[in-house]
């Protein structure tokens, strides 16, 4: 019978008795929080892991522990230069891993930035969408042809793609006034579609796409709230799940966080999450977007999983960033 899993459930539960020894992971985003947790845990069970990150010295200094989990376990583990908010660095990156020739068995894009105040990349679009999505967008897309069958890719997202669905009508709040969360919704709701649009092109020669909600979890993503202004969130999560009967909100730990993540991309079936969203270690269910439900309760929108939405949100990404791909 095939393990469990929940809401608790950390990495090494996911992963116990799990042998990764000659699989090579694309992990984003590892100078802090889930990244690093994820990079560890997967090297620490025998994956060769790159590391990839904006900030190499920051990185370099986060994830020592990953080093000696890996060397101690049979895996590998380094890192590459790349910052989401530049195409320069996406597609300077790609270029170099591409050059290498080196296959990946798993893409996690874990990078992201959540509630900045208004700002723009270094190419024009708006902080959380060019960062969160355009970024991932061009830089996948640009590595997909060393993703070979059995491969997958996993995009971080968020409950909070329940903010908002995308605006391919003004993705830079040129005439939209600019709410950061909103903003946040936008870009996690982009990385599902990406997900599911990613699954479509790719699944017929074995490469699978889904998208991860990891939960709640205490990193340095809250580093733009004001003070006071995240836990005034909690509590309004903890009201509406009261009013649903739910006990009171409770932040994951790193582990237990990063446990979505790892259980999509090497231990789900992959028929099971291709083109899907997870939560909880398991496939997540549609709930209507009429339906008010709290940010501690699970469920997708179904906007987020919508075919044609995918397929629109695919064709105005090629056009913003000037580059097209299959």
């Amino acid at each position: 019978m095939a393990n469990v899993f929940g809401a608790t459930s950390t990495t090494e539960d996911v992963l116990s008795g799990v042998n990764l020894q000659g699989k090579r992971i694309l992990v984003t985003g590892v100078s802090a929080g889930l990244g690093v947790e994820t990079a560890r845990s997967l090297a620490a069970h025998g994956a060769h892991v790159v590391g990839a990150a904006r900030d190499l010295t920051k990185a370099e200094a986060a994830t020592a522990q990953v080093r000696k989990d890996a060397a101690a376990h049979g895996g590998g583990f380094e890192l590459v230069a790349l910052d989401l908010a530049s195409l320069k660095s996406v597609r300077a990156c790609a270029d170099e891993l591409l050059a290498k020739g080196k296959n990946f068995d798993v893409v996690i894009a874990n990078a992201g930035v959540m509630a900045t105040p208004l700002g723009h990349t270094a190419d024009g679009f708006e902080t959380q969408f060019g960062t969160n999505h355009l970024g991932h967008f061009v830089f996948v897309n640009r590595i997909a042809p060393l993703m070979g069958a059995g491969s997958r890719l996993i995009n971080l997202s968020s409950s909070g793609h329940r903010f908002s669905n995308v605006d391919l009508n003004d993705p830079n709040f040129e005439r939209t006034p600019y709410e950061p969360f909103v903003s946040y919704g936008r870009s996690k709701t982009a990385n599902i579609l990406f997900a599911v649009a990613f699954d479509r092109r790719h699944r017929e020669r074995g490469v699978r796409a889904a998208a991860v909600h990891p939960g709640g979890i205490q990193t340095e993503l809250a580093r733009y709230m004001e003070p006071g202004q995240l836990q005034a969130l909690i509590d309004q999560i903890t009201k509406q799940a009261e009013a649903e009967g739910k006990g009171p909100f409770q932040f994951k730990t790193i582990p237990q966080g990063s446990a979505t993540s790892v259980w999509a991309g090497v231990v789900a079936p992959a028929d099971e999450i291709g083109g899907r969203y997870c939560e909880n270690c398991h496939v997540g269910t549609i709930v209507a977007d009429d339906v008010t439900i709290s940010a501690a309760s699970e469920g997708v929108r179904g906007y987020a999983l919508d075919p044609g939405n995918a397929e629109a949100l695919w064709k105005k990404s090629e056009e913003l960033v000037g580059e097209s791909f299959k």
